[in-house]
Formats: structure tokens, sequence, C-alpha cells
């Protein structure tokens, strides 16, 4: 059993850090943090949380409370992880953090995305969080930087083919669908029922801050730099990110076979990896609540593209059930423990 201290818990990805570590047997959760909550009991900020009813939220200023941590999950904002996080790692605790402070290994292109960087010297140290792709690194990293929700989806359809070398690096196009509660649990204009409801739109076109991520990952995939087209939109739903990525194939003769033999090969005992038999492609409602990423593929013969489609649950897979799943490498637990909650299907 380890102890485990929440750094910003009031959130969606809080939430679900709860949820999923309520059932977890090998984490007790002593500790959790809220500017906003800071006093009050998780009961009253997540009534659906009973297990935890005894346990406040505190004071984010409160290092001590933190002391007896053998892991700390950070949930807090960009910039305001950076400023945290070394003060733990010093003290010899493992950290595994939820915000894009330490996913980029460019100090300079953080800065172009996010402003300055006020610990670089932990950006070298950190280990990119999809256990898919990194398991060996994890397994023994100080500092997890877990994954983008959009990353996640996107660098899981692609790094197969990618790999393999199959498809045009420079044509790559990633167009993805969000949940509303990837914007987060602020209250917000944009956000709210009225304005999502029934509306379907595109934001942050050839803009988005997930962008550098998930080139970075690919290039270091493909042994190359490679740029993207990414374009993000947000659903009228609460949860879940579908995206679906189109490559041209070198050359017109790629069978089907041939890649799914790719893909399965890659995915070679990766539970939450399920590759879709051909003619069926993924569904938000088959991942909803899970820690699943469901991939579908098809060959467009006439233009000689693959079009690859994931889904996954933002808030679990694209979020804390990643992170569980990454501190359950980190200490050698099941990776499995905590996470075999069957999606939500409707």
């Amino acid at each position: 059993m380890i102890k485990i201290a929440i750094l910003g818990g009031s959130g969606y990805t809080g939430l679900e850090l709860l949820r999923i570590l309520g059932q977890h047997p090998e984490a007790e959760v002593f500790a959790i943090t809220s500017r906003q909550s800071k006093g009050r009991c998780i009961g009253e900020v997540f009534p659906g949380l009973d297990k935890f009813s005894g346990l406040k939220f505190e004071d984010p200023a409160n290092f001590s409370a933190f002391s007896k941590a053998q892991l700390i999950f950070s949930a807090l904002p960009h910039h305001a992880s950076m400023e945290v996080v070394p003060h733990f790692i010093k003290k010899g605790q493992k950290v595994i953090d939820l915000s894009a402070d330490f996913r980029l290994k460019s100090a300079r292109v953080y800065g172009l995305w996010y402003g300055k960087h006020t610990a670089k010297d932990l950006l070298k140290k950190a280990v990119y969080g999809i256990p898919e792709l990194y398991r060996d690194k994890i397994k023994d990293a100080v500092l997890v930087a877990n994954p983008g929700c959009y990353p996640t989806g996107a660098i899981l359809g692609l790094a197969p083919i990618l790999k393999a070398g199959f498809i045009e690096t420079d044509s790559i196009v990633i167009d993805s669908k969000s949940g509303v509660s990837g914007a987060g649990r602020t209250a917000s204009l944009d956000t709210s029922f009225s304005e999502v409801n029934e509306g379907f739109k595109a934001y942050n076109v050839g803009e988005h801050r997930h962008t550098p991520e998930i080139e970075q990952e690919l290039s270091r995939i493909a042994g190359k730099d490679i740029e993207v087209t990414f374009t993000p939109h947000l659903l009228p739903v609460n949860r879940g990110i579908f995206s679906t990525m189109y490559a041209s194939l070198k050359g017109k003769n790629v069978s089907y076979a041939t890649v799914l033999n790719v893909y399965n090969k890659y995915y070679t005992n990766e539970f939450f990896i399920r590759i879709m038999p051909e003619g069926t492609y993924p569904n938000l409602s088959h991942v909803k609540g899970s820690n699943f990423c469901d991939i579908g593929f098809k060959i467009d013969k006439r233009t000689g593209r693959l079009i690859i489609i994931t889904a996954i649950d933002n808030l679990v897979k694209g979020a804390s059930g990643q992170a569980v799943q990454n501190m359950n490498i980190m200490f050698g637990f099941s990776e499995t423990a905590g996470l075999l909650l069957p999606p939500l299907s409707v």
C-alpha cells in the first residue's frame, strides 16, 4: 500500500483520480489540496465519493501535509505545477504531473506555446507517460509527464504505422473532437450548456497548444522532424476524445491485412488497446469511463490514404486513468490495477 497525495484535486481530473484510486488495492489517498475548496470535505464537493467523506481539501501552500507521500499526482494548471513539483523531487518523492509543464523537452518550444519555463532542469528528467511507448523508462522514473488528451489519442493511433514507415510523414492531418469536460470544471460562457448543447464547432484552429506535443512524439517515433495539421473541435457531450487521422500511404498497393498486422504486432499484449475488426470503427460510448483506446482504420484505395480513427475517454486514458496506469508501472503493481471497470456503454 502506497501513500498518495493529490495537488489541485477539485477539478475533473481530481475527481477521476479519486474515483479510480478509491477502488485501487494498493493505493491510499491521505492528502488532497484545493485553493477553491480548502477546508471542505471531499464529500461536499463530490457527493458521490462517500469513501473519502472524512478527507478534507488542504491549503496547497501547506507542503508539510505531503511529507509522507510516496507519490504525488499534480493536477494543477500549467505554470502552477512547475512552481511546486521541484520541491517534491528534491525531497525524493515521485511525481506524476498532469499539466503540460514537463511534456515538452525543449524550454524554447514550451515558451512559444505556454510562456516561460521556470524548472528547465527537470525537462530532461521527466519521462513522457504513454505506457505503450515508454513503459521501460516509466518504470524507473521519478517524474512522469502525463500526456495530454488529444495527443494520447493521436499518438496511439499513428505510432504503429509511422514506426513501420508506411506513410508519408508530411501528409498527416489530425481531426479531433472533445467532450466539454476537456475544458475543465471552472465555469465559462463558452462551455455553458446553452452555448454547447446542439452545437458543434472548431476552436484554436492551427494554434492549439497540444500541437507541439503531438509533433514531438511523432518525430521521436519517425526519427525525423514531423509537422502535422491539427484541428480540435468541441462536441456537445460530457466526455471523450474522438480523433480521425489521415495520411498518404507510400504506394497504393499496401493492403488492409498488412496494416492490421502492423497494429496487432505493435500492440501485442497491450491490454488497454483494442484494435477494431475490419469494417468496424470506434465509438465514444464504448470507451466512456474506461482506460481503453479503441483503434480502427480504413484504406481509401482511390486516394491512397490511410484513415485511422481512435476513441478514448479524455478524463481516463486521456488523463487520470493513464496517470494511474503510470503509477502502477512505477511501483511494480499490476498495470490494470484500479482500471478494470468496464466502459459505461450508455
